[in-house]
Parts: structure tokens; C-alpha cells; sequence
């Protein structure tokens, strides 16, 4: 079955939601842990390790997003955390861009992890590539990335590789899609994956039109990532809920505040305190699984996981309908 959305599992919530899809449904979804969200020790989201995540969600496919180094939670060569995507989960996407965004140093790089994931686990497969917020690619460095990769792995390993991240615009910044979406662009990366037999992937479709979805679909993209607009859905499910009680707002504020998980998705105009309900916005799902936020906010919320799954699904349902149009 054929996946077209990867969704970040930035809650509990939006696991089991993914999860009562698929028994309902015959398509299929795949969630994409970043290393903050979900690593080896742990992280953000239900403070799972990778481990637990693959044994909650052993029906899923799931898909490490951003491997490598520098995209841990403290600086490091990101290896110890692919012995265990290695072992527990069923892709892995390389990409050290973030720390080597120089041509030659990155392409070194993919080929290593590559080899050492393979090393670990011989029937591990890949996406390769990197989003235009870490490094901005042409397509004809693209084209280069995967001749590269095709001749210094031999026709088995290569083999592994399924994904290829292509970039027709796209960029996020406080709850917005500030990409210039190209369509040339698009077309000419499609091809570069199609030529190779590796399926189109792009990130950061948050925050655009299903009909823009629908139109990269119906140019060849094969599948798109979608993270932090999920996290939003669960989010604004407790402001809309909490619109009467103005202390439990400002103590979400105040949570999301302290926790510094929105300074990287903002200006520098941005006003944290003028601005409060944007705050939250932006970073409201990180602290989902903080005790404080357990015990101060949702206590005060009788039967709000079955109403944030329920607005979950509706947007998965929401987009499988666009898609398949």
C-alpha cells in the first residue's frame, strides 16, 4: 500500500489517532520521529524512547526524520541514535546537511551513515536528501546526490535507498507556510526521482491548501511530510476549550513560555508577551507531556483525548479525500 502522508508523532494522541485510521481504513500512514521528538533516551513526545515507540506503534510504519548529526537534543555524530533506529525502526532519513551543508562534506556523510545503518541492519531502507530549511538544493545537485550515492554503493545497497527529498518550496515560520511554491522546480526533481526508481518526497507541507497537495500530487510527487500542523490540531483543541478560563490560558502561556520550544520557529519582532496565544500556537505540543502541563491543564479537561482524535482524524480523512481526487 502505497503511503502518501508521513505525519510527525509530536503527541500520544496523534499515534493512537494514526493508528484507529489505519483499523478503519484501507490506507495507510506513516509517522516521521524527529530525534527531539523521540530518541534512543527518550524525548518530547509521550517521553518515549525509540524502542517504546516501535513496540506502541508496531503496526505503523515509521520512519526516522532527520537523522545525523546536530539534530539530537545535545550536540553529537548522531550514530549511537541510528543503532537503534536501526534496529527498531523500517526507514531511516540520512541527513547530515544540517552540520555539512558543503556539497562534498554532506555527500561523504550520506555515504557513511548509509554504510553503517547497512551495517547494522542490511534490510534497512533510506530516504536520502534534506529539506530547503537546512540546505536549499537545484536539481541538478539532487541529480548529483543520487549519481553519487548510485556509484560507490554496490546495486544491492543502493537498492535500499527509497526516498528522495525534492524541494518545490517550502518553509515554515510561526504557524505558516512562507514558501514560494515553483512548479518547474517540482516537475524537475520528480523526474530525478522517477529516473532512479525512488519514490518523491517532500517536507514541511504544513499550512498549505489540500489543493496545492493535490496539485504537487498530481505532478508525481509521491508523498509529503506534515508535523507541527498536527501538533496545532491538539493544540488549539485546549484554546478553544479553555476560550472562559483566562488562568488556565495563562498558564499554558506560561509553560510554553519557559520552555524556550519557540524562540528557533520565530523573528526577531516577534513579542512573546503581546503576542501569547501565537506563542502557544507554535509551541504548545512540545510540553504536551510535561507533568505541570498534565497536572495544571488537562485535569481540568474531562474527555479531551477523544476530542483531539477526533479532529485528527478528520484532517487525515480531510487529506487522503484532496489526494485521491
Amino acid at each position: 500500500m502505497e503511503v502518501k502522508f508521513f505525519i510527525g508523532p509530536m503527541s500520544k494522541n496523534i499515534v493512537d489517532s494514526i493508528i484507529d485510521f489505519q483499523k478503519a481504513s484501507s490506507k495507510k500512514v506513516a509517522i516521521i520521529p524527529s530525534r527531539r521528538q523521540v530518541d534512543y533516551d527518550g524525548g518530547y513526545a509521550n517521553n518515549w524512547t525509540t524502542e517504546q515507540l516501535s513496540r506502541y506503534a508496531k503496526d505503523l510504519v515509521i520512519m526516522r526524520d532527520h537523522s545525523g548529526p546536530g539534530q539530537g537534543k545535545v550536540e553529537d555524530d548522531g550514530y549511537l541514535s541510528l543503532i537503534h533506529d536501526c534496529k527498531y525502526f523500517d526507514y531511516i532519513h540520512i541527513d547530515p546537511w544540517k552540520k555539512y551543508p558543503e556539497f562534498d562534506k554532506g555527500l561523504k556523510w550520506t555515504l557513511e551513515m548509509i554504510n553503517f545503518c547497512l551495517s547494522e541492519n542490511p534490510e534497512i531502507k533510506f530516504e536520502v536528501g534534506t529539506e530547503e530549511a537546512i540546505r536549499r538544493f537545484e536539481p541538478k545537485e539532487l541529480d548529483k546526490l543520487v549519481k553519487f550515492l548510485k556509484s560507490n554503493l554496490s546495486k544491492e545497497k543502493f537498492l535500499q535507498i527509497k526516498y528522495l527529498v525534492i524541494q518545490s518550496g517550502t518553509l515554515l515560520s510561526s504557524n505558516q507556510n512562507k514558501g514560494n511554491f515553483d512548479l518547474k522546480r517540482l516537475k524537475k526533481m520528480v523526474a530525478i526521482a522517477k529516473k532512479n526508481n525512488l519514490k518523491s518526497k517532500e517536507h514541511n507541507g504544513d499550512y498549505i491548501t489540500e489543493k496545492l497537495i493535490r496539485l504537487k500530487m498530481s505532478y508525481g510527487l509521491d508523498g509529503i511530510n506534515i508535523a507541527p500542523e498536527f501538533g496545532l490540531i491538539e493544540t488549539q483543541t485546549y484554546l478553544d476549550n479553555m476560550k472562559h478560563r483566562g488562568d488556565l490560558f495563562n498558564r499554558y502561556w506560561e509553560l510554553c513560555y519557559k520552555s524556550k520550544k519557540w524562540v528557533k520557529w520565530v523573528g526577531k519582532e516577534f513579542d512573546p508577551i503581546k503576542q501569547k496565544e501565537s506563542l502557544i500556537k507554535i509551541s504548545g505540543h512540545y510540553i504536551l507531556s510535561d507533568n505541570d502541563f498534565i497536572q495544571d491543564i488537562k485535569s481540568e479537561f474531562n474527555g479531551i483525548d477523544k476530542l483531539i482524535k477526533k479532529n485528527i482524524i478528520n484532517k487525515i480523512e480531510s487529506l487522503h479525500k484532496t489526494s485521491d481526487i
